[in-house]
């Protein structure tokens, strides 16, 4: 018992630890205010908002803004303000489960492909060439027309989204394959599944955090291009949906904010996504840290460049060593 706490703890302080060095990093901390202001306002936003999004007014239908209704109202009476807070909801969910989806399902099949036997990887990679040759969009408007709800994009965009993943996974895996360190586990009797969660999986985990982080932003934007040309979800409000009822009105009537919130909404949400991507790729990364670190150093490029190959040279030597050491004393590992 007193050993699991403990490993909850240390797991807890890494967290922590990691959390932190993303906070210090600028990128890393613009994102997450970016990001945390929009998570707040989709979970706190009934509280922000005394409207409901089924509060109709027709007579007061395309209102300009007012201290009553921020951003006005639309050809139904709705306030836009309501219906920005509460479409954030659905765009953050479709983003987020996508992103995660996809960077789950690539990194599995690329890691098979890359790792288990040339059978896997050649179907693998037949099926990745056929899904890459069909055309996106059409594609897209007849699984739409299967059933237009969330559910079914969040489906849509993880079966065409995978492929990049797994393909660039595969193309780290076996770079990583050809190290010393992998070579040195394999002759002193390292099981697959060991090499694997010993070796590889730390060695793309920096690939795959920053992999979900610009996935999520993708998709946001591909939701909102999905809903724009009318294959959304109709009974669910997201920010797709309103740019779709914005340019039925919005221009004639000189209501420019019901347009450029969501755009605007949109662009700090994927804007904020991808610099927290940046920032993990720069913390997780050691190539780019180390880079970081002769260039604030004052080191020119040549000569940062190889202080990087020296010490991903003796990174890998002392790593084989020590593993060496490792299996001559306590045995093989399964």
């Amino acid at each position: 018992m007193k050993n699991i706490k403990t490993r909850i703890f240390a797991a807890a302080r890494k967290i922590g630890r990691f959390l932190l060095s993303v906070l210090k990093n600028r990128k890393g901390r613009l994102g997450v205010i970016l990001v945390g202001i929009v998570v707040l306002a989709a979970i706190f936003g009934p509280m922000l908002t005394p409207y409901a999004l089924d509060d109709y007014d027709i007579a007061n239908g395309l209102a300009k803004p007012s201290t009553e209704h921020l951003l006005g109202t639309d050809k139904n009476g709705i306030d836009i303000l309501t219906q920005i807070l509460y479409g954030a909801r659905i765009s953050l969910i479709i983003g987020i489960t996508t992103g995660l989806c996809v960077t789950l399902l690539g990194a599995t099949l690329g890691i098979v492909s890359a790792y288990f036997g040339k059978v896997s990887a050649a179907v693998i990679l037949n099926v990745i060439n056929v899904l890459l040759v069909i055309p996106t969009t059409p594609l897209m408007m007849i699984m739409s027309n299967l059933s237009s709800s969330y559910l079914m994009m969040i489906a849509i965009f993880t079966l065409i989204g995978w492929c990049g993943t797994a393909r660039m996974v595969r193309a780290q895996v076996l770079s990583i394959m050809n190290m010393n360190y992998i070579r040195a586990a394999e002759l002193a009797g390292g099981s697959k599944n060991y090499i694997m969660f010993r070796h590889i999986m730390p060695s793309v985990s920096h690939l795959l955090i920053m992999n979900t982080a610009l996935s999520c932003a993708g998709f946001m934007i591909a939701e909102a291009g999905l809903s724009f040309i009318g294959l959304g979800d109709p009974s669910v409000m997201s920010w797709g949906k309103i740019l779709v009822a914005a340019q039925e009105s919005a221009f004639t009537s000189g209501l420019w904010a019901w347009v450029l919130a969501p755009g605007v909404a949109i662009f700090i949400t994927v804007f904020g996504f991808m610099q927290i991507g940046y920032a993990l790729e720069e913390i997780l990364n050691p190539k780019m840290k180390r880079k970081k670190d002769n260039r604030h150093k004052g080191a020119t490029p040549y000569e940062a460049a190889n202080a990087v190959f020296a010490e991903m040279t003796e990174m890998t030597a002392d790593e084989a060593k020590a593993l060496k050491a490792e299996f001559e004393a306590g045995g093989k590992r399964t």
